[in-house]
């Protein structure tokens, strides 16, 4: 079977009457929309339930606190954004334009003198703005959901350890030397319900219940839990020294937590503080920032000559050479980043050689696909 025939000598009917050519705009942008939003949605559902699951565990095993949960989530689901956005941007144009070829609609179109360079031009006005929203998300909102998230998780570590205990779970404290378990907290009233503590106290262990108590600030400032109408068993069981008392109020003193000094985080550093601060770490990782959105824009180009279907080979061979240049194309990226990181190369190397290499694939691709007539002789 022969291949679709790629451009024809005539005249394009394109640039006759303007609303053909805004028919043909207009419905290539509403499928590329429609196409995005739907691999958005899946990717980040995915991402938000991988994230829900990782943060689960952590709040298991006592590393965050429950009700910091779905903060984390939101600022862990914002950092993810550029790179989801630029795959959902690939994948639409892909995906939009695998489909005309196998409909045969782009026979229809080539038919008509529509050359393969003149799809670069609903491309371009779907992927310039998505485009943007990357830049803004990678260079600015990225930075500022990672700071925000670190200084979220500091504070949460920070919190004394009755604050910090999740009810129904045994939890010890900063010390190392308590053990707390309450049933039920309420954070309105400080009172709290079946409190549990096993401490050691001059080198011995002692171990109170109670069915309630509360919080208690002293004038000095110091923080107490006051236990009411409990019971303290100290010693070993079965041993002489080992004493039963019964107390209506006891006050175990709440040790206070200092705020956990900030760790260095480059990912989280805003980008003006990295073009004021140069460093080669610095550097690389204002290299990433900026390579997100240009590899966005060079990808959804790609996406025009990496859909060709061809009719005599798998109709899923093209998605598989489309998601090893993608693949190719982003671990290149980290590589090139970590050579700036490492001064193997220049900084100027590293920022534009990738992308200059990728755009004169690009212009290879289409001009072998449009080896019927050259890309350079087609109608815009």
């Amino acid at each position: 079977m022969p291949d679709y025939p790629q451009s024809t000598p005539q005249k394009s009917k394109l640039s006759g009457p303007p609303g053909i050519r805004g028919i043909f705009f207009r419905t290539l942008i509403r499928e590329f929309i429609a196409s995005g939003l739907l691999v958005f949605s899946i990717l980040l559902g995915i991402v938000v339930f991988t994230q829900l699951i990782r943060f689960l565990g952590e709040s298991v095993s006592g590393l965050l606190a429950v009700d910091g949960i779905l903060v984390m989530l939101g600022f862990s689901a914002m950092n993810y954004l550029p790179v989801l956005l630029s795959i959902s941007l690939f994948l639409s144009v892909l995906i939009t334009l695998s489909r005309c070829y196998r409909d045969s609609e782009m026979v229809v179109w080539f038919s008509s003198g529509v050359g393969l360079v003149r799809w670069t031009r609903p491309v371009l006005g779907y992927a310039i703005p998505v485009t943007l929203v990357i830049a803004f998300m990678s260079l600015v909102l990225s930075p500022w959901a990672l700071s925000k998230a670190d200084e979220f998780k500091r504070q949460l570590d920070s919190r004394d350890d009755v604050s910090h205990a999740t009810p129904g779970a045994f939890r010890e404290s900063k010390q190392a030397d308590r053990v707390f378990f309450l049933e039920d907290v309420d954070a309105r009233s400080k009172k709290v319900g079946n409190i549990f503590v096993r401490s050691v106290q001059n080198g011995k262990e002692g171990t109170m219940v109670a069915k309630e108590g509360y919080q208690e600030t002293a004038e000095n400032g110091d923080r107490f839990l006051v236990l009411l109408n409990g019971s303290r068993y100290e010693g070993i069981p079965g041993q002489a020294d080992f004493r039963i008392s019964r107390f209506e109020r006891y006050a175990v003193r709440i040790e206070p937590a200092e705020l956990g000094k900030a760790q260095p985080n480059i990912k989280a550093y805003s980008t003006p503080y990295l073009l004021q601060h140069p460093h080669s770490l610095h550097t690389a990782e204002l290299h990433w920032r900026i390579g997100l959105p240009l590899s966005a824009l060079i990808l959804a180009l790609l996406a025009i000559p990496l859909s060709y279907v061809d009719p005599r080979a798998g109709r899923s061979l093209n998605l598989i050479t489309a998601m090893v240049v993608y693949m190719f194309y982003n671990n290149m990226i980290s590589v090139t980043n970590s050579w700036v990181a490492l001064k193997k190369i220049s900084p100027l190397t590293g920022l534009w050689g990738l992308h200059l290499f990728m755009l004169l694939a690009l212009v290879l691709l289409f001009q072998y696909r449009s080896s019927v007539t050259p890309w350079w002789r087609f109608k815009r």
